[in-house]
């Protein structure tokens, strides 16, 4: 299976709906996306929605780290938000829940931004 990757840019905010598959095949992909749009746009926020996420290995974490860095070096935040089971277990396991915080869909995701659309 593949990926797809959707950016949609609201204010300062870059959200990232991603369908498929997250893996050592598709990371590089993500990562060049979301850079280039982080670089390109006036983007301080990034909220990962991962409704259709059937899967991802240690590459997608370190590309959702990366970006994490990435944004915090410039004040930013990014949260997580729509986690299906198994992907929300490989992130509890990873610690990443212990920077990243979690919501159950867009619009929370967006309030606890403070961000008004």
């Amino acid at each position: 299976m593949s990926l797809q990757v959707e950016l949609e840019h609201s204010r300062n905010v870059l959200i990232v709906r991603l369908r498929g598959e997250l893996d050592h095949h598709t990371a590089d992909v993500v990562r060049f996306k979301m850079e280039e749009a982080i670089l390109r746009g006036n983007i301080d926020h990034i909220i990962l929605s991962l409704k259709d996420l059937l899967f991802m290995d240690s590459s997608g974490l370190g590309v959702i780290l990366g970006r994490y860095k990435q944004l915090k070096a410039k004040g930013g935040k990014m949260v997580v938000c729509d986690v299906n089971q198994g992907v929300y277990r490989l992130f509890e396991l990873s610690g990443l829940f212990k920077i990243l915080s979690i919501h159950e869909n867009e619009r929370l995701a967006l309030s606890s931004l403070e961000v008004v659309s």
